[in-house]
């Protein structure tokens, strides 16, 4: 499953109301599973508290709650929220229990500071005026000691579309307070994701997890 702000070939569009009818007009955008770079760094941290920040149809949010971590799960989709809603309840309720589920636009909403081990943010493309300013209130609420995992697109024949929407890892680092974070992954990764009839294609993800220090 993959939380990004596009599909396919075309402009990135980020605002409630496209992705309102982007969900409203598919039965299912994702695949109902954990983003494969949330899988890899997420695996073995101790859960505590998380914040999924574009949680979409809720499947990173149900993997961390499965393996026992409280989950905050912030969208402004309300057709996705009620989507990941009736997908836990359907998985009994310590998935329900386990996950909180926040209507909010997160260019403008605000978590609490220090309150999550870990915040997650997969292929969370928002425009540049937008872009830092989120991802510094999204750091701030990573609680000493623990993570934050920003995950996104780098440009290829999927992913063509609005390149001022894309980011580096590096980019994202060099707002981090070096004298507060240790940058524990810097790097982009390459994988395959299905494109048009089916075939895969080559993509990469930029991956950054940091830690705040205790």
């Amino acid at each position: 499953m993959e939380h990004s702000a596009h599909q396919g070939h075309g402009e990135m569009r980020f605002d409630e109301a496209s992705w309102e009818e982007r969900y409203r007009t598919a039965p299912a955008l994702w695949s109902g599973r954990a983003n494969p770079q949330l899988v890899a760094e997420a695996a073995g941290l101790t859960p505590g508290r998380a914040l999924d920040a574009g949680s979409g149809e809720g499947g990173d949010a149900l993997w961390l709650a499965g393996r026992g971590w409280r989950v905050t799960a912030v969208d402004f989709s309300t057709v996705a929220l009620a989507r990941a809603a009736a997908q836990a309840d359907r998985l009994g309720p310590e998935a329900a229990e386990r996950v909180e589920w926040v209507h909010a636009d997160l260019t403008r909403w605000a978590p609490r500071t220090s309150a999550f081990d870990l915040v997650s943010a997969q292929y969370f493309h928002l425009p540049p005026q937008d872009r830092d300013a989120a991802f510094a209130r999204l750091a701030a609420a990573v609680a000493p000691g623990g993570s934050l995992l920003v995950v996104g697109h780098r440009p290829s024949e999927l992913h063509a579309g609005s390149p001022e929407m894309f980011f580096t890892a590096e980019q994202v680092a060099a707002t981090l307070d070096p004298a507060a974070w240790d940058v524990v992954v810097c790097e982009d990764r390459p994988r395959t994701a299905a494109g048009p009839a089916g075939r895969e294609l080559p993509v990469a993800d930029t991956v950054l997890l940091a830690r705040r220090r205790a």
